[in-house]
C-alpha cells in the first residue's frame, strides 16, 4: 500500500493532505525519515507520524442531522458544539463539506479522505438539496432565475433545480459548493433566506433522522455515495 493511502486510511487526513504531510518529513517507517508518497507499506509496519505511531481503523460514514449552532469542524475550542461530537465512536472522523452555524440538516462525517474528496469535489458534480425558508414570497420569475443560475460577486451558478413548496419555501438542487451559495442566490433575486436545511446529498436522504441524531450508513449506502461520486 502506498504511504499516502495507508495514513489516509489511519484517519491522519485526506491523502492530498498525507502526502503533504509526509513530504515535510514528519514520517518514518520502521525508524527510517520517508518522504516519498508512493514509499510501499504493510500492515503491520511501524508507521509514526510527529512520533506516534499509527493503526490503519476501519472506514466509518456516519449521517448526522446538524442542529443551529453546530459547527461543522472536527474540533471547535470554543463554547459552541462541533458536529463530531454529536457521534459516538472512537474513530477519527471529519467533516464532508460544510454547513454554516445558522443552517441545519444533513452533514456526513468520516475517516474515509478518498470518499470525502471525491463527494467535494466539483469534477463529480454531487448534488445536494437544501429545503429553504424565504422572508418574502418567491415569484415564479424568480424561480426561473435561479433555475437559468444568477451572476454573484464570484462568477454566475450554474443552473439549478427549483421546486416551489409553499409560498415562501422552495427545494433548491445545486452541484457547487460556493461559500454560503444558496443564501446569496436568494439575496440576488432580492429575497432573503430564513432557514436553510440540507435534505439530501446525492442518493442520500435525511428522512426521518431527529435533528441532533446520527446514524452510522450501511455498507450498500456507502457504495451508492462512490457512484454519486463516479465518473459514469
Amino acid at each position: 500500500m502506498r504511504l499516502a493511502k495507508y495514513l489516509a486510511h489511519a484517519g491522519v487526513a485526506s491523502r492530498r493532505k498525507s502526502e503533504a504531510i509526509i513530504a515535510s518529513g514528519r514520517v518514518r517507517v520502521d525508524g527510517k525519515v520517508v518522504t516519498d508518497p508512493a514509499f510501499g507499506v504493510e500492515i503491520g509496519d511501524d508507521v509514526r507520524v510527529d512520533g506516534h505511531r499509527l493503526e490503519p481503523e476501519g472506514h466509518e460514514v456516519w449521517m448526522v442531522n446538524k442542529p443551529l449552532g453546530v459547527i461543522s469542524t472536527a474540533d471547535e475550542p470554543g463554547k459552541r458544539i462541533a458536529v463530531v461530537d454529536l457521534v459516538d465512536t472512537t474513530a477519527r472522523l471529519y467533516p464532508v463539506g460544510r454547513l454554516d452555524a445558522d443552517s441545519t440538516g444533513l452533514i456526513l462525517l468520516t475517516n474515509d479522505g478518498d470518499l470525502a474528496n471525491r463527494l467535494t469535489h466539483p469534477r463529480y458534480e454531487v448534488e445536494k438539496t437544501y429545503r429553504v425558508g424565504l422572508k418574502k414570497p418567491i415569484r415564479d420569475s424568480a424561480i426561473e432565475q435561479l433555475e437559468k443560475g444568477v451572476r454573484l460577486e464570484d462568477g454566475i451558478t450554474a443552473p439549478a433545480e427549483v421546486k416551489r413548496m409553499g409560498e415562501r419555501e422552495i427545494d433548491i438542487t445545486i452541484h457547487e459548493g460556493r461559500n454560503r451559495q444558496v443564501r446569496r442566490m436568494a439575496e440576488a433575486v432580492g429575497n432573503q433566506v430564513t432557514s436553510l436545511q440540507r435534505i439530501r446529498l446525492g442518493s442520500l436522504r435525511l428522512g426521518r433522522l431527529g435533528v441532533g441524531k446520527a446514524r452510522l450508513l450501511d455498507e450498500a449506502e456507502v457504495e451508492r455515495l462512490w457512484k454519486d461520486a463516479s465518473d459514469e
